[in-house]
């Protein structure tokens, strides 16, 4: 770090043309690049991949969900049986009229398909209201096509006799009508970034708070551009800018933060601006790049799952703590060297005091003291605090044990709109909501079909009519490639009950040599749940077996580097139970978003929780033990070493969660539940780590264990080749613990008189991941 900060110094021109180049680029292809993003969560291969193929050759349907016309016929409907004219679609009615106004209305569906009557459209559930029918239109096979379902509902009424009304719902358009107006992108990072600069003037009370934000627009910019790159090789789920945009406007301005934190604090000693870039980058730059690798881990762990979207994420995500990190070490070194002391010099005006007391000529770092008294009230009742703080973080990961991955409940997706009004019709009808999400069952009705296996496509609807948790199933007419029967679940696919009710239906069918396919989104649910959940152990224990050995490194403590692990895990495991309690089971989601409970978490959102927060939680953890060993390599000892971490970083880690903890505020003003969902799982996690993990369980459990927090065999830091704590020259003399400021305990050597030897001659903490 030290060479790569000489160079940069050594070439700050080309340094600054260098980002300032890659974020104009991309700045101008941002829009190119966001159209190029996909919305596909795809499992190729998979059982409901292999059908979804079948269906689309054969019958001509597409794998999303289907639209449903709620048609309902006018009270004074003539005939006696005016009442079921309309409600058994099949063609059974006696009643002509209730008859032939169906047909018209299914005639005109039909011919807004591609080629003029390709679309398929079949009869929906039976209903128990009188005068109310149903019509599935299922989606036409080939690219999709959004305004598709406007063009049915449109020809439905006009083509509906006079007094008749039809309304439409399905998923996809429930899903559209749940967030209306829903901010873009980039309106959220504006907000976001907003909130930052907020809280940035607060910090420094001077320019120097736009260092930070300038490091998070050429960031995320830059890795933009990396993006439009990556989609040249591989799809991108649309989601990846939501995290590359809002998550890396607070990776960004923490890493910034951090370097130009650390420079302020060595310039209040007195330190020349120069010097305190070097010293900065060094200390501070192997801070941020340790961090930028354990959110790195856990981000490339997606690359393992199965499924393109996920791995999607896990390449796109990988990039902005990458980039974060290169911006943070290299251009932030230069805008502090050229500019930082003039811009700390010049108080913002209209904050007063406040800006007085954050001038370089003040203490040596601002809320030192007041860290310094929590940490020593934390460490006199560590027992206590460790208990609380234990039952705390307890308390919240509970309820993560009923976490149930699946789709959204169609109640929950919208709570207006058109849509929503269709869904009540459908269901005040009688109708089950798992009408949205049908099984596709295409049974092969050509002589190649084995006589006797099914005893003809009615047996096996009769068949599947009595498998547990099927509603109804409807026998269409014969698609080109066979007969297609639609079974309806009586819960909506994606559910616990919906996803059962999937799986009975396969093992029904299982063998059966007439069937050609069994398909639905409900499918691709169940094999997501399947193929991604079957790894995630697997997954889960390779990123934090990598986790501990880096950190085992970085820190030379085999019970630092086991301790920072666990806890990330109940951290984790917080954040799953806030997502539960808020979302699952809807305590806050209707007051918050107006969203009822949606009865389990988005089936990919904790995957993508788990691989997000495993990284960005762990950035305060490591901001806080390298300071701490970095006291105890000054000859600090244990409590002392803790009172000096948690007195040089609190003010620190409260900024940067607070800026990440409102980009995910604002990344919760999302179009759809989904984001949503992983935004609150986000946001829940960053404020857990940062206030009961590392004001309460930190401190007090370092307290508690003492000495033996810092143990590391010989062998094995002969493995590592670093050396053990106590071992090796003697430590550098490092700037004076923040106990002695507070409290009078001696002080080690100020490195503006005393500079610290070469990291490289000691076995510092810092030199230790260089």
């Amino acid at each position: 770090m030290t060479a790569l900060t000489g160079f940069v110094l050594r070439h700050r021109l080309v340094v600054v043309l260098f980002w300032l180049a890659l974020s104009a680029a991309g700045a101008a292809t941002v829009t190119q690049t966001t159209d190029r993003l996909t919305w596909t969560f795809d499992l190729p291969g998979s059982p409901s991949d292999r059908a979804a193929t079948v269906l689309a050759e054969r019958a001509g349907v597409g794998a999303e969900d289907p639209v449903l016309l709620v048609v309902r016929a006018p009270t004074d409907l003539p005939g006696t049986a005016a009442g079921t004219a309309a409600g058994t679609v099949a063609g059974t009615a006696a009643d002509a009229t209730g008859r032939q106004g169906l047909e018209r209305i299914t005639a005109a569906v039909r011919a807004t398909g591609p080629g003029g009557g390709a679309r398929v459209v079949v009869p929906g559930p039976t209903t128990a209201t009188p005068r109310t029918a149903v019509l599935s239109v299922l989606p036409s096979a080939g690219p999709k096509d959004p305004a598709a379902a406007g063009r049915a509902l449109a020809a439905a009424r006009d083509a509906a006799p006079a007094g008749w009304r039809v309304d439409a719902t399905g998923i996809e358009s429930l899903a559209g009508d749940g967030a209306p107006g829903g901010a873009g992108v980039l309106a959220e990072t504006v907000v976001g970034a907003t909130g930052a600069l907020v809280v940035l003037v607060l910090v420094f009370a001077s320019p120097l708070a736009l260092v930070p934000l300038l490091t998070a627009a050429v960031s995320i910019l830059t890795t933009f551009l990396l993006l439009l790159g990556l989609t040249a090789l591989t799809s991108v789920n649309g989601i990846a800018q939501f995290l590359v945009a809002l998550i890396g406007l607070g990776v960004a301005i923490d890493y910034s933060l951090l370097v130009v934190t650390r420079w302020r604090e060595e310039r209040a000693r007195g330190t020349d601006p120069r010097t305190a870039v070097r010293v900065a980058n060094r200390v501070a730059g192997r801070a941020v790049a340790l961090s930028g690798i354990t959110v790195c881990i856990g981000l490339l762990a997606l690359v393992l799952l199965p499924m393109p979207a996920m791995r999607s994420f896990g390449y796109a995500g990988a990039l902005i703590p990458l980039v974060s990190v290169a911006v943070a070490v290299t251009l932030v070194p230069v805008v502090l060297d050229v500019a930082g002391a003039r811009l700390d010099r010049r108080r913002l005006p209209g904050l007063g005091r406040l800006g007085r007391r954050r001038r370089p000529a003040a203490r040596p770092a601002d809320g030192v003291a007041g860290w310094t008294r929590w940490a020593r009230f934390v460490l006199r009742r560590r027992w206590a605090a460790l208990a609380v703080g234990t039952a705390l973080l307890v308390a919240l990961a509970l309820p993560a044990l009923g976490l149930q991955p699946g789709d959204t409940r169609a109640a929950a997706l919208a709570t207006s709109g058109p849509a929503r009004t269709g869904l009540d019709l459908l269901t005040g009808a009688g109708a089950p909501d798992g009408a949205l999400t049908p099984i596709h069952v295409l049974v092969d009705t050509g002589p190649s079909a084995t006589a006797g296996t099914t005893g003809g496509s009615a047996a096996l609807a009769d068949r599947l009519r009595a498998v547990p948790g099927v509603a109804q199933v409807i026998e269409t007419p014969d698609a080109p490639g066979g007969r297609l029967l639609e079974v309806l679940p009586r819960d909506q696919s994606g559910t616990a009950a919906g996803n059962r009710t999937v799986r009975a239906v396969r093992t029904e069918l299982d063998g059966d040599r007439a069937v050609l396919a069994v398909g639905g989104t409900g499918g691709g649910s169940v094999d997501f749940l399947d193929r991604v959940y079957g790894t995630f152990p697997a997954l889960l224990a390779v990123v934090c077996a990598i986790t501990f050995v880096l950190l085992l490194r970085a820190f030379r403590s085999v019970v630092l580097a086991v301790k920072a692990v666990a806890l990330n895990l109940l951290s984790l495991g917080a954040a799953y139970g806030i997502m539960v309690t808020v979302w699952q089971h809807g305590h806050g989601s209707d007051l918050l978003w107006g969203t009822p409970a949606t009865g389990a978490v988005p089936t990919w959102v904790p995957i993508m929780v788990f691989s997000f927060l495993f990284g960005l939680s762990m950035d305060y953890e490591v901001f806080l033990l390298s300071r701490m060993r970095e006291a105890r390599d000054a000859g600090a000892g244990t409590d002392e070493a803790v009172v000096e971490g948690m007195a040089r970083t609190g003010r620190l880690v409260t900024s940067a969660a607070l800026i990440l903890f409102l980009a995910f505020l604002s990344m919760s003003a999302a179009p759809t539940t989904d984001v949503r969902v992983l935004a609150t799982g986000l946001g829940a996690g960053i404020l857990v780590d940062a206030t009961i993990v590392r004001c309460l369980l930190v401190p007090s459990l370092v307290g508690v264990l003492g000495r033996g927090n810092w143990w590391l065999p010989g062998w094995l830091a002969r493995l590592l080749r670093v050396p053990a704590d106590g071992d090796g020259p003697a430590r550098a003399a490092l700037p004076a613990p923040a106990s002695a400021h507070a409290s009078g305990h001696d002080a080690a050597p100020d490195p503006a008189r005393d500079p610290a030897p070469d990291p490289a001659q000691v076995g510092s903490s810092a030199a230790s991941v260089d």
